[in-house]
């Protein structure tokens, strides 16, 4: 990230060196799909997700989605070109921000899915924090210049602990979380595609592409898939269970086995790629 502006600096020009970087248009823009999604959660609860109100909110959150993705995807570009270093589309395709933002398109055309938005706002919420804990209060309330006795670094503002400790105390278990919501709106997407709604199937095919990415790159949706799988298999165990239940179960896992490997996309891309970017 960029450093807060210079202590020496007045706080009004502080914030206003702060509000021209692009970093802050990324955090402007993880602020707005909260305050989207929050407004569209209103009116989902009170029933009224068809409202011209609730239909903005919605598409302003995956809008927003697209603008602070994007600018990740571009500052990466940029970097890479600087460096000159070539990108090519296998490269890219396994880059996570380059994952959501495509998704966050995708959302942004298709017809109303809620649960496409729950993703996107977990990972907005530890985005704004983040940039509130190393960039927004530094600047309103920067450390001394002069170095702290015995060399020591200074010592952090209660509310910049309270943010770290939050981040480090929930972070695994809400990418679990948003683990176990992909799986969830995979599940939500087939059940349109077999109802036949107008699209759905185009839009499987493309959420069913992302999600085995997420699954070749993400630990916490190889663990969730593991749990899924371990629980079905439980149930299916049950002796009350028709047995060809219990058949169908296995054959669409192997199914899905070897649609898998088939997919790895690592075997595109080669040893010599290093480890995927995570979502920004």
């Amino acid at each position: 990230m960029v450093p807060p502006p210079p202590a020496s600096m007045p706080l009004g020009q502080r914030l206003a060196a702060l509000a021209q970087t692009l970093q802050f248009a990324w955090f402007g823009g993880h602020v707005f799909l909260l305050i989207s999604t929050l407004r569209y959660a209103l009116s989902y609860i009170t029933f009224n997700s068809a409202s011209k109100m609730a239909v903005f909110c919605y598409r302003l959150a995956f809008l927003s989605a697209t603008v602070t993705y994007g600018i990740v995807v571009y500052k990466a570009y940029r970097a890479r070109m600087r460096a000159g270093k070539q990108t090519g589309a296998v490269a890219l395709a396994t880059d996570e921000n380059v994952q959501y933002l495509i998704m966050a398109l995708v959302w942004l055309f298709s017809r109303q899915v809620p649960l496409a938005i729950l993703p996107f706002a977990v990972y907005s919420v530890f985005h704004v924090l983040t940039y509130v804990r190393s960039n927004l209060l530094p600047t309103i309330q920067p450390q001394p210049a002069s170095p702290a006795a015995g060399g020591a670094k200074p010592k952090p503002s209660g509310l910049s602990e309270t943010i770290g400790r939050f981040v480090k105390e929930y972070y695994d278990g809400s990418m679990t979380l948003v683990a176990l919501l992909e799986i969830a709106l995979w599940v939500r997407v087939l059940g349109s595609a077999l109802l036949f709604q107008k699209g759905s199937w185009i839009l499987l095919a493309v959420y069913t592409v992302f999600f085995r990415a997420r699954y070749a790159q993400s630990s916490f949706v190889q663990g969730a898939v593991t749990k899924a799988t371990a629980r079905i298999d439980a149930q299916l165990a049950n002796q009350s269970m028709p047995p060809a239940a219990r058949q169908a179960w296995g054959t669409l896992k192997n199914v899905i086995r070897q649609a898998a490997d088939m997919t790895d996309i690592q075997r595109y891309v080669g040893a010599q790629q290093g480890a995927p970017k995570k979502a920004q």
